[in-house]
């Protein structure tokens, strides 16, 4: 797999059309989830992209510190449902890592974590901060990593 970090301006529309499409594939559809997707923070967002064979099947987005949480943090975390076997979600993740130590002074992460991801999210050093809470009627914590 491929990895780029586009700012939103850098992105073309055929990929910002297929990251839009493989976010709403998963949250919307697979994980019924109905929520505003375009929340106007993707303008803001530096994109990691992960592609196989010229097809997108990871993404992530990354803020700095004060623009979603007080740190940088990651969101929005998927990986094409066909494409999850081969362990791709592993390599986003420090591909996103990497790339908000490569864009931001500040090395401490946030992510607000999927309950049943604690274990993926705890193997790239992430720890629990605080309770369970409902994202979108959906099991959340928040999670942060140290530099």
């Amino acid at each position: 797999m491929i990895f780029q970090v586009k700012k939103f301006n850098e992105l073309a529309t055929s990929e910002l059309y297929d990251i839009l499409q493989l976010r709403s594939e998963v949250f919307v559809v697979e994980q019924d989830c109905v929520y505003q997707d375009l929340d106007g923070k993707d303008q803001k967002a530096l994109h990691v992209i992960g592609s196989k064979e010229g097809k997108i099947i990871a993404y992530t987005r990354l803020f700095d510190g004060g623009q979603y949480f007080d740190t940088p943090s990651i969101g929005r975390v998927v990986v094409d449902a066909n494409e999850r076997k081969y362990g791709y979600g592993h390599d986003l993740i420090k591909a996103s890592i990497k790339a908000i130590y490569d864009a931001y002074e500040n090395r401490t992460i946030t992510i607000s974590a999927q309950t049943y991801l604690i274990k993926f999210y705890s193997s790239h050093g992430f720890v629990i901060t605080g309770e369970e809470y409902l994202e979108d009627g959906i099991p959340h914590i928040r999670m942060i990593k140290q530099p």
